[in-house]
């Protein structure tokens, strides 16, 4: 039987003197799950909730886990019929970095903050890049690679506002941590209704920082932001 995972434990951390990220933790379960009880490759597995609950984790943590494992070949991830054995070993190693959801919950933390003290200090000609921000992902309907520039130029854009070089180094470092997870989890949900949701977020942004209104904007970022979290957290 699989142990559960301490409910003390650090979100993202293994008790030890080195540090795990939790989704590997889960990652290593699910496979020993599958070793053990022999599922052989292109049999479905359980049901996330019923996965979740039979290792003791958040969906969260487990959606993070099985894209670890789609990246390195051990699964499938087949949208709308479920998640595959397609491989007897890992054909990559798990990823190393932060999972998709702990850096979202720093972004939740700091990316608020930046954000009022942006509509608070905020210049014309740093409003006139965040709108410039804006309109190229309004104008540009590639809802991968292309707006994923436009999209972090809209956020850095606001970090720079802030007229804290800190504050902008921090933006950088959380938006560099997202890595391949992030991107194969968004592949799961992007589509054209997501990509409408978003732009109509940075509007409600954008909004809020040119009239100078932080308590709106700090609203308005922590909303998006929450936002995304739910959609990747849906089953």
């Amino acid at each position: 039987m699989l142990r559960r995972v301490p409910t003390g434990q650090h979100a993202g951390q293994e008790t030890g003197a080195v540090e795990t990220r939790l989704y590997r933790v889960v990652a290593d379960r699910i496979d020993a799950l599958v070793r053990s009880e022999n599922i052989a490759a292109g049999t479905r597995l359980p049901p996330e909730r019923e996965l979740a609950a039979r290792l003791g984790v958040s969906r969260a943590s487990l959606r993070e886990a099985l894209i670890a494992l789609e990246l390195g070949g051990r699964i499938e991830v087949r949208g709308g019929s479920g998640v595959y054995v397609c491989a007897a070993e890992p054909v990559q190693p798990v990823e190393a970095g932060p999972g998709p959801f702990e850096v979202l919950a720093a972004r939740r933390l700091i990316e608020p903050e930046v954000c009022a003290m942006a509509a608070r200090v905020a210049t014309d000609g740093a409003i006139d890049a965040i709108l410039r921000a804006v309109e190229a992902m309004e104008r540009n309907h590639d809802i991968y690679a292309s707006n994923e520039l436009a999209d972090r130029e809209f956020h850095l854009s606001i970090a720079r506002a802030s007229g804290n070089s800190a504050l902008v180094g921090t933006f950088d470092y959380l938006w560099e941590q997202r890595g391949r997870l992030w991107h194969r989890l968004k592949e799961h949900f992007q589509t054209e209704e997501l990509r409408q949701e978003t732009l109509l977020d940075h509007r409600r942004i954008f909004s809020a920082i040119a009239a100078h209104d932080p308590a709106s904007a700090r609203t308005a970022m922590r909303a998006h932001l929450e936002r995304v979290t739910r959609t990747f957290s849906r089953g």
